[in-house]
């Protein structure tokens, strides 16, 4: 992807129409990716947009079957290959790195193949460099880009989360990462809900991998169906909010599509993303939210400026709390699908930048997070008051600071 593609892929993004899925994918894996993340920000896209451009965790072009066998064939061993007894060539999913079909091993037990389509790695590497080196170039002659939207930092996010990705065996140890604080929680935090798919470590590798088959409904279905309750999507921000405020390390890509509801459980899946962020921004956000849940404003601008690694003088922070309460003068009591949570989080942050403060990069991965979460909501239940619903959760959270 040269500079000329990547504005072409902007100017795709940006139509006044619904962007074009098949001209997006056509550009690469990278060109999804980005697509994808578009598709988050409700802060400067209309929300249709958003919702149209959803579509590319979910509906991407699906390999036929004839091809999926060769790379079964390929990646797995005889040996390996030979328990497999059975497999449903109609993929059960389709997602911009892999594709997932059931099958069943030679014990009966039910099962699904996750396969990477191609390797994409080195063509994916190359895309990045050269998106890398033309926002190298914009941030020089407009650096306050860099303060305000960090591109940067969300390109290598974008960068490290898909790499990742590419190798299912993190996938494998992003599990296992996420069981270890399962572990280490589950005596201290509420975790009874959650729960994880068991992999078959010994039928797995880099480009295949072997899991439980889960009969139930992915959150993007349900939500999709009308089907889901909105008291599910409450416990979901509990058990990330333990994760994500507690540890601060979290699945990196909690879409609905990665969540799936058996038996009164949610299983977390895909989980070759692991985010972390920084102690500073992991306990900043928290006490930013306590005092948002409370609609103390005034705290909320102090605890957004303990986040920044630049102190404001006097002066400038009293300009900053002033357009801060401006900003949220229509927020209390507010539903979500007349204020966004997450929408004003976003704005904060810019105005924080706006007024001189600086954060440090790599914090997208924890608000990417909740605009996913966020967005779920205005899905299923936009008349609610969000914020007022997840003031419950606030006194378990702190027991775990």
């Amino acid at each position: 992807m040269n500079w000329l593609s990547f504005i072409d892929l902007l100017r795709i993004i940006y139509n006044k129409d619904n962007p074009d899925l098949d001209k997006i994918q056509n550009k690469g894996l990278l060109a999804v990716k980005i697509g994808q993340t578009y598709a988050l920000r409700i802060d400067f896209l209309r929300p249709q947009t958003c919702k149209h451009l959803a579509q590319l965790y979910r509906n991407t072009l699906k390999l036929p079957s004839e091809e999926i066998r060769k790379l079964i064939n390929d990646y797995m061993s005889p040996d390996k290959r030979r328990r497999l007894v059975q497999i449903d060539e109609r993929p059960l999913a389709s997602a911009s790195v892999g594709q997932i079909h059931r099958a069943r091993l030679e014990g009966k037990e039910e099962v699904v193949v996750k396969v990477i389509k191609k390797n994409v790695t080195d063509e994916f590497k190359k895309d990045v460099h050269s998106v890398r080196s033309f926002l190298r170039f914009i941030l020089f002659v407009y650096p306050v880009l860099r303060k305000v939207a960090d591109p940067m930092g969300i390109l290598n996010h974008i960068e490290s989360y898909t790499l990742r990705e590419l190798n299912l065996l993190n996938e494998i140890q992003g599990q296992k990462i996420l069981k270890e604080i399962y572990d280490e929680y589950k005596n201290k935090f509420d975790l009874t809900l959650m729960e994880f798919p068991h992999v078959y470590e010994e039928l797995s590798s880099e480009r295949i991998m072997i899991s439980e088959y889960i009969p139930g409904k992915t959150f993007d279905e349900l939500l999709e169906e009308g089907d889901m309750p909105y008291e599910l999507l409450l416990e979901l921000f509990k058990l990330h909010g333990c994760f994500m405020f507690g540890k601060g390390t979290f699945h990196g890509d909690i879409h609905p599509g990665n969540i799936m509801l058996y038996k009164n459980k949610l299983y977390f899946i895909d989980t070759g993303a692991i985010s972390t962020v920084p102690d500073t921004f992991r306990v900043g956000l928290f006490n930013f939210f306590d005092a948002l849940t409370l609609y103390d404003y005034e705290q909320c601008t102090y605890r957004i400026e303990d986040m920044s690694v630049k102190k404001l003088d006097k002066k400038s922070f009293m300009k900053f709390q002033d357009k801060f309460y401006e900003l949220y003068r229509d927020f209390k009591d507010s539903r979500v699908g007349e204020v966004s949570l997450t929408r004003k989080m976003m704005e904060s942050i810019k105005l924080a930048v706006r007024s001189g403060m600086e954060f440090e990069t790599g914090i997208f991965a924890i608000i990417k997070s909740l605009m996913y979460l966020d967005g779920m909501v205005l899905k299923c239940k936009p008349d609610t008051i969000l914020v007022k619903d997840l003031r419950q959760f606030i006194p378990a959270f702190k027991n775990i600071m």
